[in-house]
């Protein structure tokens, strides 16, 4: 799963043309090193912060990972998730996919401000947001990769690139997969990527419609395991209840492992987004097998 991991830490070669807070950052490739004489200490510094964040609320790793994630999506890994709205930026926070649902804003502060101390105006919020997503990765028993340093902040955020570019819950196969296709990746991307799902939680509006009303029809998601769906409405009302969380994987929701994809075979994923990997795509249903079959 690596490789297939690191792929979206690359997202930014190339998509990150702007620069707010990092005075060192030139138009260059970037690389592991970038920071090694100029701020030895800043891995070394995100992985403590976000090691306290971690072990203070297990979530906060798949909060720091899905920040990323929603950061690449739009315009680049460049950190344009992290602007608040002023003057002419409209906040990406406010989208549907960040309102009331993207965290962990509060630990690349904390990073940002000892990072300040240590060597000021150097390195980016970007790069600590990349960073984060692989130390949150580690510290639950993930794999592990090199990320490419020297991302350039953003000057401006897209409301309507985070709502239109992250892939929705309820988004059919195909509608997810043009949207990954459209950011450079292919569907061993998508299936590889989506097992980050393997920590984390969702709330209740984000797969309400599967347990009660999938197609419109007052049925529920015919996909959908019966038991596992018996569940899911004991805590997820058909109305009310919205911010109600449910685990991504019930086997080992804050361990990093295959699990989710075993969860896939049994028709037991959570979000709509996660079961169609395995139920509307012959070569995707291949890749998850692979997964679920392979630690």
């Amino acid at each position: 799963m690596v490789h297939y991991i690191i792929v979206i830490t690359l997202l930014a070669l190339g998509l990150a043309p702007h620069c707010l807070s990092s005075k060192t950052v030139g138009g260059g490739y970037l690389y592991p090193q970038f920071y090694d004489h100029s701020c030895p200490k800043a891995q070394e510094i995100v992985r403590n912060v976000v090691a306290k964040a971690v072990a203070k609320e297990p979530r906060m790793a798949a909060s720091l990972l899905r920040l990323h994630f929603h950061d690449c999506f739009v315009k680049g890994c460049d950190a344009s998730i992290l602007l608040d709205s002023s003057g002419s930026i409209i906040s990406e926070k406010r989208s549907n996919p960040n309102r009331n649902s993207a965290r962990g804003f509060e630990v690349i502060d904390e990073i940002k401000a000892v990072m300040e101390k240590e060597c000021p105006h150097t390195v980016s919020c970007a790069d600590i947001v990349a960073l984060a997503a692989r130390d949150s990765t580690v510290l639950t028993g993930g794999p592990s990769w090199e990320v490419p340093l020297g991302r350039r902040d953003a000057r401006g955020a897209s409301l309507s690139g985070s709502n239109n570019n992250i892939p929705a819950p309820n988004n059919t196969f195909q509608t997810i997969l043009t949207k990954f296709k459209l950011q450079g990746l292919d569907i061993v991307d998508l299936v590889a990527l989506s097992g980050s799902h393997t920590i984390g939680n969702s709330r209740c509006t984000s797969f309400r419609q599967r347990p009660y009303n999938q197609s419109g029809n007052g049925q529920p998601d015919n996909t959908l395991d019966q038991s596992y769906a018996s569940q899911l409405r004991r805590n997820c009302p058909r109305s009310g209840g919205d911010q109600n969380l449910f685990f991504l994987d019930f086997v080992s929701p804050i361990k990093f492992d295959n699990s989710y994809f075993k969860n896939l075979l049994a028709n037991k994923g959570l979000l709509n987004s996660d079961q169609v990997l395995f139920t509307k795509n012959g070569e995707s249903r291949e890749l998850v097998k692979t997964y679920a079959y392979n630690q």
